[in-house]
């Protein structure tokens, strides 16, 4: 019935596209008088175009002349030219959508359509990849084109930065030229902390990240929705004893699962039982280990029984050159510079016995979807999105929209088989290998992780079978073991998706041959035995990773063929729905060695992919909510910053920030009722700090007889006093240099103790679910409390800062000479105080003077550190 309705109506997709079909018959029209024009005309068009838009003409206006010239210059540099599919997908991603295109279907191609478009504003469009290798190539393959036209591309590398030459090559340039080209690759890791440290910078020459108009995102669902669990962090080591890591490194090991600990393997958590805590208390000879004075133990013992039993070596990271380098579970590629948070990256180089770096403090973050969302417009292409549409839209309002192929797919896509365990299940698999390459057909075979790519290899090599294996430690070769995996009889293993981005070829690469003919009759054998065959040894815990598996056959109308092997011990069937699925076979009467193909159980499969799939989501959404508290707070921050560093006059608000912190100190000293309770010391060690106090200010006995208000009134006006001598001592610009340095120095390291305080909240927030209140509201509340604080800290960090080091010159009247402003520069307030100061038996109230001393309010001071 639904069929028949999709048939008459056709589905949403489709009618899409069918809107689009007149923009793709324009862009036809204009091919005849392209055709017809010079490489000169060709290339004068970029200007003509860019004329037309500073005339005001808008850029949809142009869509079907631009497309046509970049059609014609691809087929005259490269000698493609782009279907009418590849059009299509253009102008979706140019609409700011999701164009979902099969693996194989040129979507490097497409995007040089939106880019260059685009590109016409003069704001810049960054095309974002997933790693270095495919940044560098897509530039040198896609920039002849856009070289041909007229524009520059840039190249973000790992501590490099290119720009493309009209002879093909690529220089070394400085960051900010790759930048300011027109078109800029690189990955989302470059993009973003790029960002962080321009927001970090001490001055506008030293950022390099101009507007974020326009991106185009390749391989989208990877990088926006695997990658996005992990936020983007720059950070530095802190003063943490690399010794704790390894004592309790000895201690995880004793502990027995299920009487000590128990695992949470979706969250990848442990908990310690009663028993267990107990046992940790006589290993470590203290009475009670939740004790402030121990508690922070806890953390330690934690994350040392996680290193010792959920992170496990070759699937969640490897040890190379005595240092543990983390795997992306997605693509099974090393996340070279990458390190995991909150002390387990220390945790797992105690486990493994390799030198432990120090625990690091975060000085800038954001999630992967907060950067992008800063965009103008964004947009992203992948071989695989349907299925994750629901996410795409609710986080980052992207529309999803699947692009016809070329020519229709001919793969045969058999059902699952069902193996008892995994040793059966590999025996099937070496001997289905053996039969396929006996008829000269290539075989991808596709694993989870490190680990299973290599007890498959064993496997093969124990039968004699050649193969490459290209997963992390491969690394390097992945592009040519992928370029070669079509040839006659090639058995490649690759973990998930390594390789994405790279087509493989039926008969192996065509570039490296220089004999057509050899190359077209190794092409013939693979079609005739088949195309490439792709065997799965495990369902992914998303669909879409098994769909990006299948997707590399019967890529433009190639036959192909795949089937995934799947046992019951397989982690996603044991976790998620192994009790139900075994109790299926038995009521089918499966035997031990011989596989089943059964719909009910791949049904139950799915299910199970669908709920991991859920529970990511609700993670990656959690993350997102969590995060946009801070995101608020970011902005505001980075907003702050940037008027400071563009040299924006900030005399007036340095001038209320003086006052302000006066007041303050005045009103925490004065506010009591009777006379007698006035803190008049501390108000006069406050003010001192400040300014330069006169005697008359300063007299204690005059204090006391004298009006809060008047006294108030006198000090301010002396003080505005002070800063008028504070300007003509130093002369008008160097008091500027001087207050942007203070503030500038300010709001970077209280933003530091910032984010480690959020965090420290986000860490312990949980608790409040315990009391029925949302974890996620109280959040919200505390993290707008802890904000106020920090931005009365900055307040009072400047105010205390700006006259430090000029207070006897301004006493004396004595013009000062060159001003050095690290002569100013005190250590930040929450040093002060230790941490275990934080811990305290007497909840002190906000506006209480801070026990520290300083004469300040315990929200202006010392809070931030409780």
């Amino acid at each position: 019935m639904l069929k028949n309705i999709s048939k008459i109506f056709g589905n949403s997709d489709e009618k899409a596209v069918t809107k689009l079909h007149p923009i793709v018959e324009q862009i036809n029209g204009f091919e005849t008088v392209i055709k017809a024009l010079t490489d000169s005309e060709l290339y004068s068009k970029t200007e003509e175009f860019r004329a037309r838009v500073s005339n005001g003409e808008s850029i949809d206006s142009i869509l079907p002349e631009a497309f046509a010239v970049v059609r014609e210059t691809a087929f005259r540099v490269l000698g493609q030219r782009h279907y009418d599919v590849q059009l299509i997908g253009g102008i979706v991603l140019h609409q700011g959508k999701i164009a979902e295109m099969r693996t194989g279907e040129g979507k490097t191609l497409v995007a040089t359509l939106p880019a260059y478009l685009n590109s016409l504003t003069g704001n810049g469009v960054h095309v974002v990849t997933v790693n270095d290798y495919l940044a560098r190539r897509d530039a040198e393959w896609m920039g002849q084109i856009y070289s041909q036209l007229g524009l520059t591309v840039g190249v973000l590398q790992n501590n490099d930065a290119l720009l493309f030459q009209d002879s093909g090559a690529m220089e070394s340039v400085h960051r900010s030229q790759a930048y300011g080209a027109d078109i800029t690759y690189g990955t989302n890791h470059e993009f973003g902390f790029d960002f962080l440290r321009d927001n970090m910078a001490e001055s506008l020459e030293a950022k390099v990240q101009h507007k974020r108009s326009f991106a185009i995102v390749d391989e989208v669902d990877n990088i926006l929705i695997d990658e996005a669990r992990t936020p983007l962090i720059i950070s530095g080591p802190s003063e943490q004893n690399p010794n704790e890591y390894v004592k309790f490194a000895k201690i995880a090991p004793s502990l027995q699962e299920n009487e000590d600990y128990t695992v949470d393997e979706k969250l990848r958590s442990v908990s310690l039982s009663g028993t267990g805590i107990a046992k940790i208390e006589k290993l470590l000879g203290v009475k009670n280990l939740y004790d402030p004075e121990y508690f922070g133990q806890v953390h330690f013992i934690e994350n040392a029984v996680r290193a010792e039993v959920v992170y496990q070596r070759d699937r969640d990271y490897v040890v190379r050159s005595r240092e543990v380098l983390i795997v992306d579970e997605f693509t099974g590629r090393i996340m070279e510079g990458r390190r995991f948070s909150d002390g387990m990256h220390q945790a797992l180089e105690a486990k493994e016995k390799v030198n432990i770096q120090r625990e690091s403090i975060t000085y800038a973050t954001i999630t992967l979807q907060n950067y992008f969302r800063l965009y103008d417009k964004l947009s992203g292409m992948t071989g695989t999105a349907v299925t994750e549409s629901e996410e795409f839209w609710k986080i980052y309002q992207l529309e999803v929209l699947s692009i016809p192929t070329n020519q229709p797919i001919d793969r045969n896509d058999l059902g699952d088989l069902i193996f008892r365990d995994q040793q059966t299940k590999y025996k099937a698999v070496v001997e289905e290998i053996s039969s396929r390459i006996a008829k000269n057909q290539p075989v991808l075979v596709g694993t989870t992780d490190i680990d299973k790519s290599e007890i498959i290899s064993k496997l093969l090599k124990r039968e004699g079978i050649k193969h490459e294996v290209l997963n992390a430690k491969q690394h390097d070769r992945e592009a040519t073991i992928i370029a070669q995996a079509g040839r006659p009889g090639a058995v490649t293993v690759a973990t998930n998706m390594a390789g994405r981005g790279t087509d493989i070829v039926l008969g192996g690469s065509k570039e490296e041959e220089d004999d057509d003919s050899d190359w077209e009759l190794r092409n013939k054998t693979v079609l005739e035995a088949g195309g490439l065959c792709i065997i799965g040894t495990e369902r992914h815990e998303a669909r879409r990773i098994d769909n990006q598996l299948r997707g590399r056959s019967g890529r433009q109308g190639d036959p192909g063929e795949t089937r995934f092997y799947v046992g019951l011990d397989d982690d996603l069937v044991r976790r998620f729905g192994g009790d139900r699925i075994k109790s299926i076979l038995d009521w089918a009467g499966m035997d031990d060695d011989s596989p089943i193909e059964n719909k009910m159980i791949s049904k139950s499969i799915e299910n199970a992919q669908v709920k991991v799939e859920a529970f990511h989501f609700d993670m990656r959404k959690h993350l997102v909510e969590y995060d946009d508290v801070v995101n608020t707070q970011r902005d505001l921050i980075y907003g702050q910053r940037e008027k400071v560093i563009n040299g924006a006059e900030i005399s007036d608000q340095i001038r209320e920030m003086l006052r302000a912190e006066c007041v303050a100190i005045i009103e925490n000293a004065m506010s009591g009722p009777r006379r007698e309770e006035w803190d008049v010391d501390g108000m006069l060690a406050g003010l001192s700090s400040l300014i330069p106090l006169t005697a008359e200010l300063g007299d204690r006995e005059r204090i006391l007889s004298t009006e809060y208000q008047n006294y108030a009134d006198s000090t301010l006006d002396y003080l505005d006093s002070i800063y008028v001598s504070f300007e003509e001592n130093l002369g008008h610009d160097n008091a500027r240099e001087i207050e942007r340095f203070f503030m500038l120095r300010s709001i970077d390291t209280n933003w530091v103790q910032h984010l480690t305080g959020m965090e420290n909240l986000r860490q312990g927030i949980g608790l409040q679910a315990v009391g029925q209140r949302d974890p996620l509201v109280m959040y919200r509340k505390e993290g707008h409390e802890m904000f106020r604080n920090l931005q009365e800290r900055i307040q009072s960090d400047v105010s205390h800062s700006l006259f430090r080091g000029g207070v006897d010159d301004l006493n004396s009247q004595t013009r000062a000479s060159q001003p050095r402003a690290t002569r100013s520069v005190r250590p930040p307030t929450p040093n002060k105080q230790s941490t275990s100061a934080a811990i305290t038996s007497k909840k002190i109230g906000r506006n209480e003077p801070c026990p520290c001393g300083s004469g300040k309010k315990y929200k202006r001071c010392c809070a931030s550190a409780a």
